[in-house]
């Protein structure tokens, strides 16, 4: 069998990432740039997905562990600050994981749906589109979510007040705002493709084909910090 081609490091790869074991299910489809390291995707999805990069993660690409040594003591992995997409045997229909979580076990279908050219106009990465809302950290993983809506959707429930208290505000499974998830994604937005070291934080102009965003809160504090310990 001929050797898979890798990407050039000027394409653009379309990804649609989706939260396993959940129905109906919860996703996300971005455009990422091919010489996004998995350092930087893993927090491109923390911020499209909504969730709070207070736990450990790991990618599974082709058999091989990627995620951040210096932080992971339990597993033998690859440094994922050291590959970028482009590097990876990762063609357009190819499939990989992500896991955040080992606790609650948030395990996430990352397909490659198509490889692009880049387009000269958008600074990536965008959000496309996706549905429903991201589970609450710490809620129990697939079956704790389960729970936790049951009980939100139920006035009368035992431990209704209990789970509004430990949530902290109303929660709507179904909401989705694509505006919001591109302006917190300007952080990470570059504005010419390159193969040039990225870096997290240079501010790009959103100039993509979509409905200009609109200005949206930072994620709370506490969810910047990673540890074994919850989001706290």
């Amino acid at each position: 069998m001929a050797p898979r081609k890798k990407a050039a490091p000027n394409a653009v790869y379309q990804l649609k990432v989706t939260l396993k074991r959940t129905r109906p299910p919860i996703w996300r489809r971005l455009h990422v740039r091919s010489d996004t390291r998995l350092s930087a995707l893993h927090e491109i999805i923390q911020t499209a997905m909504g969730w709070w990069n207070c736990h450990l993660h790991q990618f599974t690409i082709g058999g091989e562990e990627y995620g951040a040594p210096d932080l992971d003591e339990w597993f033998a992995v690859r440094d994922e600050q050291r590959v970028s997409l482009h590097q990876l045997p990762l063609p357009a229909k190819a499939r990989f994981s992500y896991q955040y979580d080992f606790g609650d076990d948030w395990a996430h279908e990352i397909v490659v749906e198509k490889i692009l050219p880049p387009d000269p106009i958008v600074t990536y990465p965008i959000c496309l589109t996706g549905k429903r809302a991201c589970p609450p950290e710490d809620v129990g993983g697939t079956w704790g979510y389960t729970e936790f809506l049951d009980n939100m959707s139920d006035p009368h429930h035992g431990e209704h007040e209990s789970m509004r208290e430990w949530n902290g505000r109303k929660f709507d499974s179904e909401a989705f705002n694509l505006d919001t998830v591109n302006a917190r994604l300007q952080s990470f937005r570059r504005p010419t493709l390159g193969g040039g070291a990225e870096r997290s934080g240079q501010r790009g102009k959103v100039v993509a084909r979509i409905k200009r965003p609109v200005a949206a809160r930072p994620l709370p504090a506490r969810g910047r910090r990673v540890g074994l310990g919850g989001c706290q």
